[in-house]
């Protein structure tokens, strides 16, 4: 059986360190934004290259908050990718602002920036680019475009944690970064977490307010705010993994190399554009042969995954914004024809010769 991630191999190689520094936490009795939410936070704003991180209880709420920071809401659009996971759209719509989708380069899968700016309306507050599958998006056009109009940039950097745009990480370009610490993740918890990357003091210490009740402390509130701290335990596990978040994406770059050289000549294989640096959350191929190799690769006792099967603009949940069948082809088409085969840094090159075997057999 080969897993599309193998966290258990991946714990048992820091184990140690792991329960050594989960007895700490226990001991000191200190389970809410503690010393290692901080040291945490501090690591992580140096190493995307931003002036604070804010860490909270999972991605989605990093989006949310972010975007209710930047003062994003009722009448209000957001102009995003429908090709990504479901948390893109719905961050916005917690706000009450608005989805509006713009189709994907069917290079890389993200946002296809050169239509973004024939979207854009009065009403438009912000674009929410998504790095999906570990590949940044065009920030340099991203950038260029909201300088132009005078729009917020919020950076979906779920899957994207150390990826690179011109030497510079992701989450370091907009106004804000949000990253998503789920366990399958390049930078894993042990459950879930997030992280909110930012420049602006004053948006900090409304995101440090909105993630805590609202209030500064004290039992003080000064707005309606939530609960989205992210546990000292997490922040714990995440400080042991942080040490080696560059060796894990080295090697994520290395089996994605394989796979690329084994078969490049038989399915659509993912690319790394010009300045771009590629962390390879996902190793996503495209075929028309899809359903023929996820079988066979099943039959084989080899995991894949369809990431993501209905774009956004065609999920039930988000009929009222009126998109139909055929309003985005690009992504559409991707959602036909993507799968995701087994990708971590644990992976052996054996491993992924026998499953580049069967997905050369199948087509």
């Amino acid at each position: 059986m080969i897993p599309m991630v193998d966290l258990k191999t991946q714990f048992r190689s820091i184990k140690e360190d792991i329960i050594h520094t989960v007895t700490e936490i226990l001991e000191s009795s200190h389970y809410i934004l503690g010393e290692k939410v901080s040291e945490l936070e501090k690591k992580v704003s140096e190493y995307i290259g931003t002036g604070y991180a804010i860490a909270v209880a999972s991605g989605t709420d990093a989006l949310h908050l972010a975007i209710d920071a930047l003062d994003i809401g009722p009448g209000d659009e957001v102009l995003t990718t429908p090709f990504t996971f479901f948390a893109t759209a719905e961050a916005i719509l917690y706000t009450g602002a608005t989805p509006v989708f713009v189709d994907i380069d069917p290079d890389t899968l993200n946002i296809d920036a050169a239509q973004i700016e024939s979207h854009i309306t009065e009403k438009t507050k912000a674009i929410l680019p998504v790095h999906l599958f570990g590949h940044p998006a065009d920030m340099k056009e991203i950038m260029r475009i909201a300088r132009k109009y005078k729009l917020k940039v919020i950076e979906d950097c779920a899957q994207s944690f150390g990826a690179e745009f011109n030497g510079k990480k992701t989450g370091s370009f907009g106004d804000a970064g949000c990253f998503s610490f789920y366990p399958s993740k390049n930078l894993g918890a042990y459950g879930d977490g997030g992280m909110i990357t930012i420049n602006k003091a004053s948006s900090v210490e409304i995101i440090k307010q909105l993630r805590n009740h609202g209030s500064k402390g004290s039992y003080r509130h000064k707005r309606v705010g939530f609960n989205s701290r992210l546990d000292e335990l997490q922040a714990g596990i995440l400080l042991v993994k942080f040490k080696y978040i560059d060796e894990y994406n080295r090697k994520r770059r290395e089996n994605a190399s394989i796979y690329t050289e084994l078969l490049s000549n038989f399915v659509k294989c993912p690319i790394e554009k010009q300045g771009s640096f590629h962390v390879y959350h996902q190793y996503t191929i495209r075929s028309r042969k899809r359903v023929i190799i996820q079988e066979k690769l099943k039959e084989n006792g080899i995991s894949s995954v369809v990431y993501y099967p209905v774009p956004l603009h065609l999920q039930e949940a988000l009929k009222f914004l009126g998109y139909r069948k055929g309003d985005f082809p690009e992504a559409e088409k991707a959602a036909n024809e993507v799968l995701s085969l087994p990708m971590y840094p644990e992976l052996s090159a054996k491993d992924i010769k026998k499953i580049c075997e069967i997905v050369m057999a199948s087509v």
